[in-house]
């Protein structure tokens, strides 16, 4: 008999954020690789054309693909409102909050629905997302403490947050991310970092979590502690421009172009201290590239302790110091950097653990474990 697993991608279908589309993709080919004997992995989605479902059933060894009838804004709204959503049951895992939250049977159908929140951002400091967001991303909690039989985060300070907020309890079980699959500086980054206006040596800003405003701020700030380091800001709020200065406002989304970025740096700079994970923070590890992270339980968890703090700088605020910034690396200096991302991570290989969310057990143990 061949249990399947049903694994949410909406956002390979109709992505809303880039970091979650790669989260998805990335824990699909995860769990496709875990899967045990007897074990299948389907793809469920929302409505969408053929272009956008091309993706999906590109991903090897994926079983199978299906279709809500409704497409994702519709969606998303069925399932903060417990509606009929056409997703199925069964065994269902979802890299985000979109998935279908409603009463099931875990103990007679062996049904499971599994979540994740990777962004604590929505309910710790509703005033930076939208209303709409707010609203939605409450609505999901609170059906997923009813209905969830486990919540991933990735990281413990997001765990006790959550533990906190909610009723989940045991529930709650922390499996770090991870860079995409192969992250590395590929073999045309001069090119891409020629398009993208990226210069060699660059001081590079993590926009992630920080507004319009603080990033003018922190730009000033470099460009006045450090004026000979050109300043690259990856992922800067769309009204940014207003703000950067003489900065290089480069995307964020493309993982290639992202690495030719983060990997000729001299140093990545994380000025964010939202509860959400950082994802260049962990690319910039993954490529042994310097970091200068505000001090957060997020980045403190994220670069770890012990003999890793003393590679990595922290700043105390969300602006750097003239003092930290006077510690930047010199490219001599990058060799001795390289440690960090060489030891094993709590970020690094998360496809390892992948495999206790599967469908492994029965009656009241669930198999989703921290």
């Amino acid at each position: 008999m061949t249990t399947t697993l049903r694994v949410v991608l909406d956002q390979l279908v109709a992505p809303t954020d880039p970091d979650l589309a790669m989260a998805s993709r990335e824990l699909a080919r995860a769990l496709i690789a875990a899967a045990p004997r007897g074990c299948e992995v389907t793809a469920v989605v929302p409505a969408a054309g053929e272009e956008a479902l091309a993706e999906v059933r590109a991903l090897e060894g994926v079983a199978g693909v299906e279709s809500s009838p409704i497409p994702r804004r519709e969606l998303s709204t069925a399932l903060s409102l417990g509606l009929p959503s056409g997703l199925g049951g069964g065994m269902v895992h979802s890299p985000t909050l979109f998935a279908p939250l409603v009463r099931h049977d875990r103990v007679h159908n062996h049904e499971q629905t599994v979540v994740t929140i990777w962004d604590l951002t929505p309910w710790t400091h509703p005033e930076r997302v939208s209303k709409a967001s707010v609203a939605w991303h409450r609505a999901m909690l609170k059906r997923a403490e009813k209905h969830a039989d486990a919540v991933i985060v990735p990281l413990h300070a997001m765990a006790d947050e959550l533990a906190e907020r909610t009723k989940l309890r045991g529930r709650i079980r922390v499996i770090a991310g991870a860079a995409p699959d192969g992250f590395a500086e590929p073999r045309d980054a001069v090119g891409r970092r020629r398009t993208l206006g990226v210069p060699e040596g660059a001081v590079v800003v993590d926009a992630a979590g920080v507004s319009a405003a603080a990033l003018g701020e922190l730009v000033a700030a470099l460009e006045r502690e450090v004026p000979d380091a050109p300043v690259v800001v990856l992922g800067a709020p769309h009204n940014a421009a207003d703000h950067a200065g003489s900065a290089v406002l480069a995307p964020a989304v493309d993982a290639a172009d992202r690495a030719s970025a983060i990997a000729s740096a001299s140093v990545l700079v994380a000025p964010g201290v939202l509860p959400s994970y950082g994802w260049r923070v962990l690319e910039a590890l993954a490529l042994g590239v310097p970091v200068i992270a505000a001090a957060s339980p997020v980045h403190r968890e994220l670069v770890g302790e012990g003999d890793r703090s003393s590679r990595v700088e922290r700043m105390p605020s969300r602006h750097p110091s003239h003092r930290s910034l006077g510690r930047m690396p010199s490219a001599a200096a990058r060799p001795r950097l390289l440690p960090i991302a060489d030891g094993p991570s709590r970020g690094e290989k998360p496809a390892s653990e992948c495999g206790s969310c599967m469908p492994t057990c029965e009656g009241d143990a669930c198999p989703v474990r921290g």
